[in-house]
């Protein structure tokens, strides 16, 4: 299993299973992605930033760290089939657009806003 189409149709056969589609309004899955985005902020929460570059050296924080980033893809796969969404079309335009609003000559080693330059 190493596409978005498979990992989508296992996680789908997954839910269907156990009945769960009937949970997952558009706005539920938004939320649910939110929430788990935020449990992966919580990982970093007070921690300095090389303890955070740390983290996936130790296997049981690596793991956590799997674990959550998992989550979050699994629940971007729902909201985005959900909304007829081919993420993979969408993230190819996406990086279209930003390469012509962070232009390399002007941007290059810039942590700078398109707007702000």
């Amino acid at each position: 299993m190493r596409d978005l189409t498979t990992l989508t149709a296992a996680l789908k056969a997954f839910r269907d299973a156990r009945d769960w589609a009937q949970f997952h309004s558009l706005r539920n899955l938004i939320v649910s992605l939110n929430l788990e985005a935020g449990e992966l902020l919580e990982l970093t929460q007070w921690l300095k930033d090389e303890e955070v570059e740390a983290l996936p050296t130790d296997p049981l924080k690596a793991e956590a760290l799997r674990d959550e980033c998992a989550d979050i893809l699994l629940y971007l796969l729902l909201v985005a089939d959900k909304a007829g969404i081919d993420l993979i079309e969408a993230a190819e335009q996406k990086l279209e657009k930003n390469a012509a609003k962070y232009p390399v000559d002007r941007f290059k080693g810039s942590r700078a806003k398109y707007d702000a330059v």
